[in-house]
């Protein structure tokens, strides 16, 4: 027998794995409480009762990849493939939610002080710093944005590919991409 807790529990962890699915198919602000709620078989005021407002939602969602990518950053890589790899790794397993925050949170350079963008930003340019270097060349500056940019395209376009696939074919492109021109 299931007690009010764990019922709890399971109510939530159900609602936040439809949120997820939902928000990857169709994007955060195309996706209702009431769509997640007809997902899971609530009513919207249910789904409302653990998640009002819908930005809840996504800050749990976010939070695991967030996690990750602190851990990622504070990893000594012993070379740059090392990095691209996990980071690529962690790129490919998060893509619901990179997809959530790329495309519906926004991380323009004017995002305001204390908002998820300046968050989202902080992490981005500590991504490229980490791949570009102390004193980038103008085409090590191109080659490091055309890498993160085809990383973010690939993994929101690709979501319904499997993970091995996008995985497998972003690491050797980025590495290729990266590689200075003979």
């Amino acid at each position: 027998m299931m007690t009010t807790l764990e019922h709890g529990y399971d109510t939530r962890s159900r609602i936040l794995d439809a949120a997820r699915q939902l928000f990857a198919e169709r994007g955060y602000a195309a996706t209702s409480l009431a769509d997640i709620a007809s997902a899971v078989g609530l009513t919207k005021t249910a789904v409302a009762y653990h998640f009002n407002p819908k930005d809840r939602l996504a800050t749990e969602l976010i939070a695991p990849a967030a996690e990750d990518v602190v851990a990622l950053l504070e990893t000594g890589f012993g070379s740059e493939r090392q990095f691209v790899e996990a980071l690529t790794a962690f790129v490919v397993r998060h893509r619901a939610i990179i997809r959530l925050i790329m495309e519906d949170i926004s991380c323009a350079d004017d995002a305001p002080p204390g908002s998820p963008g300046e968050v989202i930003r902080a992490f981005r340019d500590e991504i490229y710093n980490r791949l570009a270097g102390p004193d980038p060349d103008p085409a090590r500056r191109v080659r490091v944005w055309a890498f993160m940019g085809s990383l973010q395209c690939a993994v929101v376009k690709t979501i319904d590919l499997p993970e091995e696939v996008v995985r497998d074919s972003l690491i050797s492109g980025a590495l290729a991409m990266l590689e200075p021109s003979p």
